[in-house]
């Protein structure tokens, strides 16, 4: 495997992430920010950030398996989220944990990061997940 995922001793815990991410690889996968759209355009549960989150991370898997990677192969996920605020914490795993076995995201993830922004491209948009591989 080209990634190991690990927590030290001493880091923060429990988070539903890994702290730490060694990739040995070579070759670099990395997907642009997926949202809640089908491959049509189609947008997907609006106004539900953990239905978004959802179908952001499966839009995730799909470029990533398309590249002949999966979430084990990943070195790093980046989620953005409009309007963040901590009470959102509940819908956004929600999210993660609909559709982590359907899409073989292990728990704990990989390192990752929740950065609230203002706005993204759409005014429906309220998720969009980024994701780093490494593969042999």
């Amino acid at each position: 495997m080209a990634v190991q995922h690990f927590t030290p001793d001493g880091m923060l815990r429990p988070v539903p992430y890994h702290h730490v991410a060694v990739g040995t690889g070579t070759k670099h996968v990395h997907v642009s920010g997926q949202v809640a759209r089908r491959a049509d355009g189609t947008p997907v549960a609006p106004g539900d950030l953990a239905g978004q989150v959802a179908q952001a991370l499966r839009n995730a898997s799909i470029g990533l398996t398309g590249a002949g990677a999966t979430f084990a192969d990943v070195l790093r996920l980046t989620f953005y989220v409009t309007r963040w605020a901590p009470e959102k914490i509940g819908d956004f795993m929600a999210g993660v944990e609909a559709v982590a076995g359907e899409i073989g995201l292990p728990s704990p993830m990989p390192p990752a990061s929740l950065i609230g922004v203002e706005y993204l491209f759409e005014p429906d948009v309220l998720v969009e997940v980024e994701a780093t591989a490494l593969l042999d």
